[in-house]
């Protein structure tokens, strides 16, 4: 039974590691950690008992925990769900985040990257900052808020709808976070009240992202802060302005993503940039 001086987490038909690596981020003093064997179990216990948090278990399908998801919508409007998942298809990543999922793991997971994302469920003032406003599994249009755990949570969603060969998930996946920080950062300026608009494509022969921030936009060459911008006898330049201007440590953000996609085009007014990455086998000629 919930006790009444901590908060409630439910893991569903949890293992080994998932157990670990929960247990590395909840402290007992505040969290009580419940189990449940099966989804259905779960619901059950969600009908009676107000949890906080739900991680559901590594052997059910991320179609599955989408139902169950909705179904836990409806009686827990506010609880934040956490989908863990051993097979799992773009459909039913964009299902979950219309229904409002904290995250989503398909097994086997990065134990850092999903503690982190625990911890950040369980912090207190949560408000969904991932929005919907179309989507398919080739086209998808989002708005994220301008504030971190927002974008961290839109990465890992990205990180699992891309499906795409390691290498180049974790290219585009680097180049993306990069670009949405600089949005966010820059754009945004860390305002809650702000969006990034992101459209992202998948067709047969490369992936797109657009990236467009709430900002007035800039030319390069009043960006200073950025790496790309050291004249070639000072290639430390940047961050001597950053300090100066109060920034996080970085800049280098721009010259990473050029090397790590094909093509980066920011638009004229600079608060829109494209990366485009043609997959194994294509090319920017082929038909």
């Amino acid at each position: 039974m919930p006790q009444p001086n901590r908060k409630q987490v439910l893991v569903v038909d949890a293992d080994e590691q998932i157990d670990a690596a929960i247990t590395a981020v909840l402290s007992p003093e505040e969290w009580a950690v419940h189990h449940a064997v099966d989804n259905a179990t779960a619901l059950e216990m969600a009908n009676s008992d107000p949890f906080d948090l739900v991680i559901t278990g590594p052997r059910t399908t991320g179609q599955q925990d989408v139902m169950l998801l909705r179904a836990m919508r409806r009686i827990r409007p506010n609880v934040r769900f956490i989908v863990l998942t051993e097979r799992s298809t773009p459909a039913d990543v964009i299902a979950s985040m219309r229904e409002r999922a904290f995250s989503y793991f398909t097994v086997p997971i990065t134990p850092e990257i999903f503690e982190h994302m625990v911890r950040n469920a369980t912090e207190d003032g949560w408000e969904d900052g991932v929005k919907v406003v179309s989507a398919t599994p080739e086209w998808i249009c989002l708005l994220v808020r301008c504030d971190m755990k927002s974008a961290d949570r839109l990465v890992q969603f990205m990180r699992e709808i891309a499906a795409l060969p390691l290498a180049e998930q974790q290219n585009v996946g680097v180049a993306f976070r990069e670009m949405l920080m600089n949005a966010i950062e820059h754009g945004g300026h860390f305002d809650p009240s702000q969006y990034v608009e992101i459209s992202y494509v998948h067709t047969r022969g490369m992936v797109m992202c657009r990236v467009k921030d709430p900002g007035e936009g800039f030319s390069f060459d009043e960006i200073q802060h950025a790496a790309f911008a050291n004249p070639e006898d000072d290639p430390i330049h940047h961050i001597h302005v950053r300090n100066e201007q109060g920034l996080r440590p970085g800049g280098f953000g721009v010259l990473m993503a050029r090397n790590l996609v094909d093509e980066l085009i920011y638009s004229e007014k600079g608060n829109e940039v494209m990366l485009v990455k043609y997959l194994a086998g294509h090319s920017s000629t082929s038909a």
